[in-house]
């Protein structure tokens, strides 16, 4: 879709595309974090620093960074805040089959398989800070 200038011309230039997002957790234990989500969630990553300190992890096109949050930090997950906020959410194209993967593997399940009134099949995990993580599949 074309945009109109300020001098009233059309600018017909395409914008720049976002390509992909990753959401940020802070974690207690960078190394145990990046295991959770590698063994549990089926995720792909790689750390930096000695000691590892930050990590990117990967599944299909999705992406979550860790960093390891100081000592003496506590983390507060979203949910304590506002209650049922998530810190991150996940489209996903067949919710029930990844939810039963992740059942087998062993991840804490916040909430279980459910259709939201939005329209979406949906459920949540916690990971091992506590923070919820939600994946959707749209039916609509």
């Amino acid at each position: 879709m074309a945009a109109v200038e300020e001098d009233g011309e059309m600018n017909t230039e395409p914008k720049a595309r976002l390509l992909e997002q990753a959401p940020v957790l802070l974690v207690r234990d960078l190394m145990a974090s990046f295991d959770h989500w590698r063994d549990c969630l089926g995720f792909e990553g790689r750390t930096w620093g000695n000691p590892p300190g930050f990590a990117i992890m990967r599944r299909d096109t999705c992406f979550v960074m860790l960093s390891r949050a100081p000592a003496d930090h506590a983390n507060q997950p979203n949910w304590k805040i506002v209650d049922k906020m998530w810190n991150a959410y996940f489209w996903v194209d067949d919710a029930r089959a990844i939810y039963d993967e992740f059942v087998a593997n062993g991840a804490k399940i916040d909430y279980t398989l459910c259709e939201q009134p939005y329209g979406v099949l949906e459920f949540g995990i916690q990971d091992l800070d506590g923070h919820d993580i939600a994946f959707g599949q749209d039916l609509g």
